[in-house]
């Protein structure tokens, strides 16, 4: 405190040898409580109770797993776990879905072990990266990792050379920076894009883009026991997995049913359904279930075309060709609506996928098969829709022409006839005696028009 314009300070040396002996004594705790070794055992203490987690991906990689993957980590940290398994067998998936993936697990703040498994499955193009991307590459025997090389799923036509080799380099790039971050061969790695590659798991462990081989997840945990890991924190841990908890956390109904739809022939199903059941509501106005379902299927359809970035001008074609079949209930064009929409419809079909794309083309019988049944079905409907057009009115004043009755009173030119039970006002250019039968021609106000009818020999 201030005095008289000065500062009073207490006895200086011993206030600066209580201060020393603090700061040292704090150092030493400090040092000894957050050094790496320190982390490591402090990590090595961990509940018997911490369980193992293990994800399960089959088929493409499409947003749907990548969400599951995120979550299952997620879920992983939240729960404590002590490692997360990720089982893949994938041929390989979109680019975009990917990075994600391998974000989350290059940031996973515990140890993400991926395992090519069972025997024969598949980690390729985007499983390559997944894979070479965890803490612990391993894959079972029997199985292969590579041909990681880039293709454009949904580019419109053939795409200019030199953006080819933009996206090939970045992603060698890519691969490159994964596997010397992970200590892995990184000029291996980089053949998987270039030159795609492709590894058995004997020579991909030869190559050092995984650090072992296991057939079973018991071997692959008996093999993991002790094995040392840095965290992205930089903390260095060994792994005590002996007795500890296996908890399979599978995807949820929503991720199974949006993971079943990126199949590009049942996204296509979806898509020749909705158009089905919109077309029957359309043409039977009323019938309320065809389009419900129709609706339904339509939109899935949409939604897994789009997470497959399916080419636009395919997905136009199939919207014109849904627009014009319907416009054919509204306009008059003996069939030229249909036919038309009909063949934008089976065009949309064969431009919606590049061959190179990690799906390949719709199956072509597939679509023949479901064309001719389309065809069949809106011929069926409009052929209905022209006979209802056609067909005789049967209720209402109008159904009365065309009638036969019988005369009443004598009609001179008017008189009264005797019209399906009713008693009816009539006009006749002939002559008309009561009792005669005549045929109604016309109707003005509350009068018929009627004329005699002719009797056959």
């Amino acid at each position: 405190m201030p005095l008289g314009g000065k500062i009073v300070y207490p006895h200086h040396k011993d206030f600066l040898a209580r201060l020393t002996t603090k700061l040292v004594i704090i150092s030493l705790l400090t040092l000894g409580l957050f050094s790496p070794r320190a982390l490591a055992r402090s990590t090595e203490l961990e509940s018997p109770s911490s369980p193992i987690y293990v994800l399960r991906v089959e088929g493409p990689i499409v947003p749907v797993t990548a969400d599951y993957i995120q979550k299952g980590i997620n879920k992983a940290c939240e729960d404590r776990a002590c490692l997360l398994i990720l089982e893949l067998s994938t041929p390989g998936g979109l680019y975009s879905s990917t990075q994600k993936i391998v974000e989350s697990i290059l940031n996973a703040p515990l140890p993400v072990v991926v395992h090519v498994c069972p025997a024969g499955a598949w980690a390729g193009s985007a499983g390559t990266f997944i894979t070479i991307a965890a803490h612990v590459a391993a894959m079972a025997p029997g199985s292969r990792i590579g041909a990681a090389h880039p293709v454009a799923v949904g580019s419109e036509g053939e795409m200019p050379e030199t953006h080819k080799q933009k996206i090939t380099q970045d992603a060698a790039a890519w691969v490159r920076s994964i596997a010397e971050y992970r200590g892995r061969d990184p000029r291996e790695a980089e053949l998987a894009v270039l030159e795609s590659k492709s590894f058995s798991d004997s020579e991909a462990l030869k190559a050092k883009l995984i650090d072992l081989r296991a057939n079973t997840r018991e071997e692959l945990l008996q093999q993991l026991e002790g094995r040392k890991i840095r965290l992205v924190s930089g903390q260095e841990i060994t792994l005590k997995l002996a007795d500890k908890p296996v908890h399979f956390l599978p995807m949820t109904s929503v991720q199974r049913l949006l993971l079943a739809i990126s199949d590009p022939n049942l996204a296509y199903l979806l898509m020749t359904l909705g158009t089905l059941g919109l077309l029957v509501e359309l043409y039977h106005p009323g019938a309320i279930f065809p389009g419900v379902v129709g609706g339904i299927s339509l939109l899935l359809g949409l939604y897994a075309l789009g997470t497959l970035e399916a080419r636009f001008s395919g997905l136009l074609l199939l919207l014109l060709g849904l627009a014009l079949m319907a416009a054919e209930v509204f306009v008059v064009s003996h069939g030229l609506l249909l036919g038309g929409g009909l063949l934008s419809f089976i065009l949309g079909s064969i431009l919606l996928f590049n061959e190179s794309s990690f799906h390949g083309q719709l199956n072509l019988v597939l679509v023949a098969v479901t064309s001719l049944i389309l065809a069949s079905f809106l011929t069926f409907l409009l052929g209905a829709a022209i006979k209802a057009q056609r067909r005789k009115v049967t209720t209402g004043r109008e159904s009365l022409i065309g009638a036969r009755g019988v005369a009443l009173t004598e009609l001179r030119p008017e008189g009264i006839i005797l019209v399906e039970g009713e008693r009816w006002k009539a006009e006749s250019l002939d002559e008309v005696d009561p009792g005669e039968r005549v045929v109604v021609t016309g109707i003005e106000g509350l009068k018929l028009k009627v004329k005699k009818q002719v009797q056959n020999n």
